[in-house]
């Protein structure tokens, strides 16, 4: 697709695929980080770090272990812990493509691992980022790059399209046990909703008002994403509580500044 292209189906559709955003030689140096990062989570777990609040582990493996690392659901805050997935955020080929989207200047909401482990990789159910998200207008983009092959048998991500034309709505709780429905609304239509099967390097662009959600993983075979939001300054910072100020990266533009601080505005 041209630009032009892209954008039109994105606005569109409320996604977008583009393949070849990574290479199989940074998915091998990906795939070693998140070993790695496995084992940093063990560790800061074993000594009553803080900072292994991060490290999620999966609901329903409970105490398993797996090579004899914990069985991980998610990995926040990937920038701290790890040079390469704080560089992949800014990939050169990834950024043209969220450019063109939301403008030149991009800020990074939240850079994130979503881990589905073999065996035991429990359903997100559907939902928008944006419901959970203190942004207005809702206005970002979540890039979820494969680093593994994504199918139906390891719970690739699953999309209704057209659904970020909705408006914001509410939903509950995203992690699921393994055989659970992705929703329990009654009012939600989810027979249009199609899967998105990805290969490796594939980077899966939603609008955060699309709706969308993910099965189980049975398969012996993991799903690892990279997933990351991005937002233009343009877009306000809302409280939820207290008034409060956050520093976000910059990822591209605002004349090459390393973050900028936004001061959170009090919800009408």
């Amino acid at each position: 697709m041209t630009q032009e292209e892209q954008k039109a189906f994105f606005f569109d559709q409320g996604y977008l695929a583009v393949e070849g955003v990574v290479s199989p030689d940074e998915l091998v140096a990906c795939e070693e980080e998140i070993r790695k990062l496995h084992g940093l989570a063990a560790k800061l777990a074993a000594r009553g770090d803080a900072r292994s609040g991060h490290f999620q582990r999966e609901p329903y493996a409970k105490d398993k272990r797996q090579d004899g690392l914990p069985v991980l659901r998610k990995i926040e805050q990937t920038r701290d812990f790890s040079e390469v997935f704080k560089n992949l955020a800014a990939h050169p080929k990834l950024v043209p493509v969220v450019q063109n989207l939301i403008g030149p200047d991009l800020l990074l909401f939240r850079s994130t691992l979503m881990l589905k482990p073999a065996f035991h990789g429990s359903s997100h159910g559907f939902h928008q980022d944006s419901a959970y998200w203190p942004m207005e207008p809702p206005a970002l983009v979540t890039v979820s790059i494969a680093l593994t092959d994504s199918n139906s048998e390891n719970g690739c991500i699953q999309v209704i399209p057209e659904s970020h034309k909705w408006g914001m709505q509410k939903w509950g709780n995203i992690a699921r046990p393994q055989d659970a429905a992705l929703t329990d609304r009654k009012n939600l239509d989810t027979s249009h909703a199609v899967e998105v099967p990805l290969m490796a390097g594939t980077a899966l662009l939603f609008h955060s008002l699309c709706v969308h959600g993910s099965g189980p993983n049975h398969s012996p075979h993991p799903r690892h994403t990279a997933l990351y939001a991005y937002f233009p300054p343009t877009v306000r910072y809302i409280a939820r509580g207290a008034a409060s100020s956050r520093a976000f990266p910059v990822i591209a533009g605002l004349e090459g500044r390393k973050a900028l601080t936004m001061v959170a505005e009090h919800a009408a």
